[in-house]
């Protein structure tokens, strides 16, 4: 794969997306064990890392957002004190005024049935995209309208570097171009789409936060009016969406037969 993008002026944050049911996997997404013993949370952030700390711009204080549905899922002690500048944390969702006494219910039959309820990637986003928006100056948000939010989910190998450079071409052409309309940049490939493997510009959370307050929280319907589709390499094809763990071990080999030579069993941390 890609190296390592040294120039991403234009993100503003990153958020991991890791607080699935996991119910066909068996077992939480984000703590599945790589072939090197790495967990795909850690996984994810040590990618996300290279991407906020190479170079400068904002990408030296960009926050790494863990969205993981209150689970506490923690990250390995080598990525927390690695002396990167960007902040990892941890996010709780968005949670509407009017939903509040619904989502103590469900806290509540959560802790009885000992099920994962979550309220969807949405509420995780939108939550992501209030948190940047707050960590920026207002200078910032007024003089530069192309900041964007980088979206990762947990049922992915694609790292966050070659994400972002798939994806920010696209977003620099958006700007280019002057385009007014408000755009959502996914991945896809000939049969599905992938919302929860992309950029999502900052100017977009008064939008998605009436969507949410709205009552609705379904991920395509509300991307619809703004997506912006790319097309994925056919070597990235088994290295997302997967759901059983048979699936994951396709993605986990294709993942060690690709040339990627940013993929070293964890060389920046050992």
């Amino acid at each position: 794969m890609t190296d390592v993008i040294k120039n991403s002026a234009h993100l503003a944050g990153v958020v991991i997306l890791a607080g699935g049911a996991s119910t066909r996997m068996g077992a939480a997404k984000a703590q599945l064990r790589l072939p090197t013993g790495e967990r795909l949370l850690d996984y994810h952030v040590r990618h996300t890392l290279n991407l906020a700390t190479f170079d400068t711009g904002n990408n030296k204080n960009t926050p790494i957002m863990i969205a993981d549905n209150g689970r506490g899922f923690d990250v390995d002690s080598a990525l927390k004190n690695s002396n990167l500048q960007a902040a990892i944390m941890h996010i709780a969702d968005y949670t509407s005024a009017d939903s509040q006494d619904k989502n103590q219910d469900e806290k509540i039959d959560k802790k009885i049935d000992d099920k994962i309820k979550t309220g969807g990637a949405l509420v995780a986003i939108e939550s992501a995209l209030q948190t940047v928006i707050k960590s920026q100056s207002l200078n910032a948000l007024t003089e530069n309208q192309s900041l964007w939010l980088l979206v990762i989910s947990c049922d992915s190998l694609i790292p966050a570097t070659d994400l972002w450079q798939k994806l920010q071409p696209i977003a620099t052409q958006i700007t280019k171009n002057q385009a007014a309309d408000k755009k959502v940049i996914c991945l896809t490939d000939d049969s599905h789409l992938y919302p929860l493997l992309g950029l999502y510009p900052l100017s977009l959370e008064p939008d998605l936060k009436a969507y949410i307050d709205n009552g609705t929280r379904r991920v395509m319907p509300f991307i619809k009016p703004y997506l912006q589709a790319v097309s994925f390499p056919n070597n990235w094809q088994y290295l997302t969406n997967f759901n059983t763990p048979t699936e994951f071990e396709r993605a986990c080999h294709s993942l060690n037969t690709l040339s990627m030579s940013d993929y070293q069993y964890q060389r920046n941390f050992q």
